[in-house]
């Protein structure tokens, strides 16, 4: 308490009389020192008020900052002196509270983030640049760049400090701004590593730009920090001026290599959140194209952003289906991704017009795959596959094949083979799918013997069987209610078929 009544006194003191304006250093000190956090948070207040008063009431250096030293010249007016000497300290605090945002303390780091974006919104309000014309834009851009700069330590995780800042990127003008000051952040510091991944600092990176909420029209920005009054003839007020900062913040991104963990959130949320948003979306074509050659997990992922330049934007890929083909290994019954990857798998097979040899090796494929399956990836692939020869009634030839093998040993299909036109599942059966009619789970071979009939012409809906969870399974035969099963034919009437009352009539107590 005595400590902030000693900051409150001498606060007073600076804002009274310019003749106390050397106790601005006893504001400044606890900010550059090694003292408690509730020290540094009362002091952090105080020089926020003290600044905040000196913008308000312009008292503070307009224009190029001249050196401290050569402003103590003659051809500076005293009025002149006074305000360059306040604005060095307002240029020592901005510092410091950069400094802040690393602070172990979050209490600490808060106050500074706050701290800083208060001098943002007054200097945007009050702006320390000569206006040489009308227009001239009067955002802070240094400043928000030493935020940004605070938001992305390269040594820690800052995704705390990051969601108390997105409050702030809901104006238009900050988080264009933002944009720029990330694509320039990650060229600096991205460069300096000559491609080596850095964890953290990418990390950061990402927790700031993909919560980023762009709009889909112009007459959406209405919300600007920088009150202007000419804004429709900047670009910031352009919606493909803010597509160009965010595509380019995005490319610059992307073009450094990646940890693997980030790699997979950045290609769940890209077809979604970022690509809509593009001026061009075909220059993700390098990205993703790599993405889908890496395998596993990353390869599926890679499928959404993959399908929208296929089919909007009409890239081309000539190798596209081999791929998608040896995507196809036990793992993608077990992934986290299952759902996303067989709906987009079964778009990419709905054509009418792909081969039937290459139709037949998906089905064959997920045939013997099915084998090692879990029942409730098994409930979802067969009425997948059943769909696929609903489209493609030249591959039924697999299900009605008399003479055909009759077990793995005599199957003609080569499953080791990567090339589809290779493998030989024309010449095939479907002898998987016919085992599995003996499955332990009922369900399962109940959806395995649809195939011993004619199939009807409208294919299953498999929406609701792509989410379908092991968890789920065992809960619906649970819920099942129990069926009184007769053990006997005719109801038992006694021990010897006898009514029971001649029990009572000889056992009788009297």
């Amino acid at each position: 308490m005595a400590r902030e009544a000693a900051l409150a006194a001498c606060l007073e003191a600076v804002l009274g009389s310019r003749s106390s304006a050397n106790r601005v250093f006893e504001l400044l000190e606890p900010l550059a020192g090694q003292e408690e956090p509730e020290d540094i948070v009362s002091a952090a207040r105080s020089c926020s008020r003290l600044f905040g008063a000196l913008l308000e009431r312009r008292e503070l250096f307009v224009g190029p900052l001249p050196d401290q030293d050569a402003s103590l010249g003659e051809s500076y007016s005293a009025e002149d002196k006074y305000r360059i000497w306040m604005r060095h300290r307002y240029r020592d605090c901005v510092g410091c509270l950069g400094e802040l945002m690393g602070h172990e303390a979050f209490q600490v780091k808060e106050l500074a983030l706050c701290t800083l974006m208060k001098f943002v919104a007054l200097e945007a309000q009050y702006p320390l640049i000569k206006i040489e014309w009308k227009g001239t834009l009067t955002f802070p851009c240094d400043l928000l760049k030493v935020v940004v700069d605070g938001l992305l330590p390269t040594d820690e995780d800052a995704s705390l400090l990051i969601s108390r800042f997105q409050e702030y990127m809901e104006y238009d003008d900050v988080r264009y701004f933002v944009m720029k000051a990330v694509t320039a952040s990650v060229g600096q510091v991205m460069q300096k590593t000559k491609e080596r991944p850095l964890p953290f600092y990418q990390q950061n990176v990402f927790s700031l730009i993909s919560p980023i909420n762009m709009p889909n029209k112009e007459s959406e920005m209405v919300k600007f920090m920088v009150k202007q009054d000419n804004r429709e003839e900047l670009k910031l007020s352009r919606l493909q001026a803010h597509r160009q900062v965010f595509e380019k913040m995005w490319l610059t991104f992307l073009k450094h290599k990646l940890p693997t963990g980030l790699y997979k959130k950045v290609l769940v949320i890209l077809h979604d959140s970022v690509l809509p948003y593009m001026n061009e979306p075909t220059l993700m074509m390098d990205f993703l194209t790599v993405a889908y050659g890496i395998g596993g997990a990353i390869s599926l992922l890679a499928l959404n952003g993959l399908f929208i330049l296929i089919h909007q934007h009409n890239l081309e890929y000539p190798d596209f289906y081999k791929k998608l083909y040896s995507l196809l290994d036990p793992s993608i019954y077990h992934v986290k991704y299952r759902a996303r990857f067989f709906h987009l798998t079964d778009l990419f097979l709905s054509s009418s017009h792909l081969p039937a040899y290459l139709v037949a090796a998906f089905i064959k494929r997920l045939s013997r795959l099915a084998l090692t399956a879990p029942p409730e990836a098994l409930l979802m692939v067969i009425p997948f596959i059943c769909n696929l020869f609903r489209r493609h009634p030249a591959c039924r030839v697999l299900v009605h094949r008399p003479g055909g093998p009759a077990d793995m040993s005599e199957d003609p299909y080569v499953m080791e083979e990567e090339e589809p036109s290779k493998s030989r599942a024309l010449e095939s059966s479907l002898w998987e799918i016919q085992s599995l009619q003996n499955h332990y789970h009922p369900d399962v071979a109940k959806a395995a013997a649809v195939l011993n009939h004619s199939l009807s012409e409208m294919e299953d809906d498999i929406s609701g069987l792509l989410e379908l969870s092991a968890y789920e399974l065992f809960d619906k035969e649970v819920k099942k209610k129990a069926v009184d099963i007769p053990l006997e034919f005719e109801q038992v009437r006694g021990l010897f078929g006898k009514k029971n009352d001649i029990f009572a009539e000889h056992f009788s107590l009297d």
